[in-house]
């Protein structure tokens, strides 16, 4: 899984943008068509509904939070053969069916 370098990240199952994973860092951009919905919810406070995509050195703060730790990360990473660093391809296996909040991220087929 550590191949991914995309993800779409859903709110509430609807799909809002992406999730990239560059040799600089991490980028999220909203899907023009969530932003043209004027109701529905950002991603996140830290990631508002804005056009200019956001860039991070490191895998933004939100996403960082929805990722597994300890012994449940541990098991993760060992079970499905993932690099403890790739956080994105950790953040694929577990955000997904497993999130508890509205947002979930899945792979971009």
């Amino acid at each position: 899984m550590s191949n991914i370098y995309k993800a779409e990240v859903l709110v509430r199952d609807i799909p809002a943008g992406e999730l990239i994973k560059t040799a600089e860092g991490y980028i999220f951009r909203y899907y023009e068509s969530y932003l043209a919905g004027r109701d529905l919810p950002p991603v996140s406070l830290s990631l508002p509904r804005q056009k200019e995509e956001f860039s991070s050195p490191q895998l933004f703060p939100f996403f960082f939070g929805m990722l597994p730790e300890g012994e449940n990360k541990a098991i993760l990473c060992r079970t499905q053969k993932i690099d403890p660093e790739d956080y994105l391809a950790i953040l694929l296996s577990s955000a997904y069916k497993e999130s508890i909040g509205a947002v979930t991220v899945r792979s971009i087929s």
